[in-house]
């Protein structure tokens, strides 16, 4: 435990100071990719793999490893490329999102590079809007490529998107029609899904993509003379994001007197012990592992309560 320790103390010591690790890879061909090595549970040779009957075309089997049976996805097939060909020289990137377990077939893994948030551009415009990327960047003059995993798990296993019907009261609905929420994320996917979420219980939504344009939104505001935490509920936030990450935001507004009060949550498919230290550490009001309608939509009705009690 006093190991783990030390690297969650380790960790967190990149919150505040806009900056990441990625873990390159490749699929079939040269373009290098990254993922943010939080999501990183480990990375092995690729296991033996039992293929599944009417699974879904891009996942190549399950693997029974020591963590449990997991399904492993050729990440080439779910972004619309070639199937990882060789197996036998191929690696699997065991990750965890939105509270579940998964492995991500790739071709090969590099390393590990450290990158500074600010270094982390949204995709070019101009790539269509089927594309799988959220963000690139730029590692020894090699353009890198990070994926909206959101999207491909969104594709390969939908999730339910609707709460159920006990979560808004009638008064919580009705109060809700007069209020306003912040979102902030890179992913459309997960625009989407929180959009839809908080329209079922009344609230008007501004939806951003990502830190960068959420603090310059509420800069200019503040700058106008307007007050935040009356024209906003609260704001919602991804941790992941280009040019300005989640944590960087919320330590931003803390920092900021006009606006250190700004109800924040947290709202991320990282999940883990690192987390929850990390948002303790920034100061924000709350975390939620993505995506659970449900805890999304009790997490807004209590700030509505909470709001509603105090006016």
């Amino acid at each position: 435990m006093a190991g783990v320790m030390e690297t969650v103390n380790q960790r967190t010591q990149l919150v505040g100071a806009n900056r990441l690790e990625l873990l390159l890879f490749r699929m079939e061909g040269p373009q290098v990719y990254g993922i943010n090595v939080f999501k990183v549970k480990e990375v092995l040779q690729c296991p033996k793999l039992t293929v599944l009957p009417h699974s879904h075309p891009v996942v190549r089997g399950v693997a029974h490893l020591r963590i449990g049976t997991i399904p492993i996805m050729d990440l080439s097939m779910s972004t619309g490329g070639p199937k990882v060909s060789s197996l036998e020289n191929a690696f699997v990137i065991i990750t965890e999102y939105n509270l579940k377990t998964q492995g991500f077939l790739v071709a090969g893994v590099e390393r590990i590079v450290n990158m500074n948030w600010g270094d982390i551009h949204p995709p070019p415009k101009g790539t269509g809007r089927e594309h799988y990327l959220t963000a690139v960047t730029e590692v020894e003059n090699r353009l890198v490529e990070i994926i909206d995993v959101e999207k491909v798990l969104a594709e390969v296993s939908p999730m339910n998107e609707a709460m159920s019907g006990d979560v808004v009261s009638t008064e919580v609905a009705e109060e809700a029609k007069k209020l306003h929420v912040l979102i902030v994320d890179d992913s459309k996917i997960a625009r989407k899904q929180v959009s839809r979420c908080l329209e079922e219980i009344g609230v008007e939504v501004t939806a951003l993509n990502d830190g960068m344009q959420a603090w310059n939104h509420l800069q200019e505001l503040t700058d106008a003379g307007e007050r935040i935490q009356d024209k906003y509920l609260m704001m919602i936030s991804d941790i992941e994001m280009p040019e300005m990450d989640g944590y960087t935001l919320t330590t931003s507004i803390r920092n900021d007197a006009r606006i250190a009060d700004f109800n924040i949550v947290l709202h991320t498919s990282l999940s883990g012990v690192f987390n929850k230290a990390m948002v303790e550490k920034v100061g924000a009001d709350g975390f939620i592992a993505k995506f659970n309608p449900d805890i999304l939509g009790e997490e807004v009705v209590r700030r509505i309560e909470q709001f509603t009690q105090a006016k």
